[in-house]
């Protein structure tokens, strides 16, 4: 019975053999990789594209004569359009100190007396439609009439004052809603003590038609000048592709993707677009700057204070990322109609 005791050992060692096997080296390897791969994947993409980004920039670079052309046109153009849109906003901002030169002026009648004058003074700056009220008593407009006018010694000659009393009303939105001062005028039209309530509609009109020109203008200026951008933008990718077609025909032999050829071309646009806008910001700055004191100057010489206003941070933000998103719609433009046409033979 013990002829063979080395068999029995063996059939007792694989008695006690476990009944799960402990997992194989490969295996946990292909369990780690499946656990990591979305990070994989992210790392990926982002060493792709920040190779783009920045070999990108390095083409640019390596060719600066091109490169400094181009981008000039577009600072320029992009400028024109910017500082155009700067001197609308001045404008507006001059339109805001001739406000009153909308003011209702409201004729007392003969009859009424100052307290009557100061109880409806009161009564006008209570309406919510009101921005300011000013009276003006007899007295008071008597002695402006003999500074101005030049008349004085025919005035003081006069035994009684023939000038009513005023108030000046300046509403509110003025130089928006033209149908509300027209209800407004006639509202005060209605008020027993007054007997005639001015308003000069035909200065308004025009200075709300000159404001209407101008948006209009600079809106028309700022479409033309982006498609300027665009389609410069568009032609330096096209030449750019055309330069390294042998490259993007090798990369399809090797199946390439179209998104993976246009992706260092879609960057190459957003940085000329970025650069542009840059250089633009500083071009109208510098005009700004150059304009100021003049301006000023006049400004102070009429009595006002006006000062010119530049871009806020918020509106330098808007124009570099319209400018770079300017270039990216170009480089896209071309490099799908491009890369469609470009097949190896």
């Amino acid at each position: 019975m013990n002829k063979n005791p080395n068999k029995r050992r063996q059939q007792t060692r694989d008695i006690k053999t476990p009944k799960y096997a402990k997992p194989a080296k490969s295996e946990n390897r292909q369990n780690s990789e499946a656990g990591g791969g979305v990070a994989d994947k992210l790392n990926a993409w982002r060493d792709l594209h920040a190779h783009a980004l920045f070999s990108s920039l390095g083409r640019l670079v390596a060719s600066p004569f091109s490169s400094v052309m181009t981008i000039a046109v577009l600072a320029i153009a992009i400028s024109l359009a910017s500082g155009f849109y700067l001197v609308l906003v001045n404008f507006q901002q001059l339109t805001n100190h001739l406000e009153t030169s909308t003011q209702i002026s409201l004729f007392l009648k003969e009859e009424v007396s100052d307290i009557r004058a100061s109880k409806l003074l009161e009564s006008i700056k209570n309406n919510p439609k009101v921005q300011q009220a000013t009276l003006i008593s007899k007295e008071q407009a008597l002695e402006e009439f003999k500074t101005y006018s030049g008349f004085g010694s025919a005035v003081s000659a006069l035994k009684t004052n023939p000038l009513p009393i005023v108030i000046q009303v300046l509403p509110k939105n003025s130089l928006t809603d033209k149908n509300e001062l027209e209800a407004l005028q006639h509202e005060f039209q209605q008020n027993e003590g007054v007997d005639q309530a001015q308003l000069d509609m035909q200065w308004l009109a025009r200075l709300q038609s000159i404001i209407a020109v101008g948006e209009r203008a600079a809106g028309l200026l700022n479409l033309m000048l982006g498609l300027a951008v665009v389609f410069i933008t568009a032609n330096t990718i096209r030449l750019e592709l055309h330069s390294r077609r042998e490259e993007v025909i090798i990369a399809k032999l090797v199946g390439a993707t179209h998104a993976f050829i246009r992706r260092p071309f879609l960057y190459a646009g957003a940085w000329i677009g970025f650069i542009s806008g840059i250089v633009a910001w500083f071009i109208v700055t510098v005009m700004m700057l150059i304009l100021r004191s003049p301006v000023e100057t006049l400004s102070s010489l009429y009595g006002g204070h006006f000062h010119l206003l530049f871009f806020g941070f918020v509106e330098t933000i808007k124009l570099i990322a319209l400018s770079t998103a300017l270039g990216v719609i170009g480089s896209w433009a071309v490099l799908v109609y491009q890369l469609q046409r470009t097949k190896p033979e």
